[in-house]
């Protein structure tokens, strides 16, 4: 009797994504970190560059994007943009508002799950690292500080398309990073969903002895939390298992604080 393929359909999660159409980074992060019965289906909203109007564009479509996504019966939709999600606390509101209004899906967005991340760790001291260009990385730090927290140093890099930043090496990112991170932060957000930042995540823990989150990270750890999933993935940083402690090669620190 032969064995039919065992396929993974998603039978315990179908979470439908709303991501900027140049980004080529989120997708393989994310499938790599979500365990078996979850899957994720896509939809692309216009955006490839970081100028103000490029990413309100990226709100043009949203109906009609969740309106798709909903016609597959997705669990949950999440919009999946940094940039675009932190430009404003009331925007990121809004946009959950517009996305549950035309698909009836709850939905949340990255913006909702670093939050989210932050809290779970009680970090109130944040080293803010992205590829941004400077006013993309002010409004972050503005709406980070909006929210309760304090931007404690970090970097940005003046990146302006998606291509360019998927052009980034895993090992440039953690180089950059260890010289960028303020040792003193309660945690490090390496903020973006289009640079390849998750292969990084456990060697920066490791050297800097500061949680580390990620946009594509912290997305899949509040997905998997919000719909009771518990899923370890020690490879991908302390978010996933705060008991577990973070070592610095300099100084110890615990990451359940």
């Amino acid at each position: 009797m032969s064995t039919l393929s065992d396929i993974d359909y998603g039978s315990r999660l179908r979470a439908g994504l709303l991501i900027p159409s140049g980004n080529s980074v989120a997708e393989p992060e994310i499938r790599a970190m979500l365990p078996r019965q979850v899957s994720m289906l896509v939809t692309r909203l216009a955006l490839r560059g970081s100028s103000k109007p490029e990413l309100m564009r990226m709100l043009d479509r949203l109906e009609a994007a969740s309106e798709l996504l909903a016609d597959a019966e997705v669990d949950v939709i999440v919009f999946h943009c940094t940039a675009v999600s932190t430009f404003a606390p009331e925007l990121a509101g809004g946009i959950r508002e517009r996305i549950q209004s035309a698909s009836g899906i709850r939905c949340f967005t990255t913006a909702d799950a670093i939050l989210a991340g932050l809290t779970r760790l009680n970090a109130r001291r944040v080293s803010l690292l992205t590829p941004y260009i400077d006013e993309v990385h002010a409004r972050e730090i503005a709406f980070l500080e909006g929210s309760g927290f304090q931007v404690a140093g970090g970097a940005n890099l003046g990146i302006n398309t998606n291509s360019e930043m998927a052009g980034l090496s895993p090992e440039a990112i953690l180089d950059w990073a260890k010289g960028a991170i303020d040792p003193h932060a309660d945690a490090c957000l390496i903020s973006c969903t289009a640079i390849k930042s998750a292969p990084a995540i456990a060697e920066l823990e490791r050297v800097s002895g500061v949680p580390v989150l990620t946009s594509n990270q912290s997305m899949v750890w509040h997905l998997m939390r919000s719909n009771g999933i518990d899923s370890d993935v020690a490879e991908y940083g302390c978010l996933f298992s705060t008991g577990r402690v973070v070592r610095s090669e300099r100084e110890p620190i615990a990451a359940d604080r």
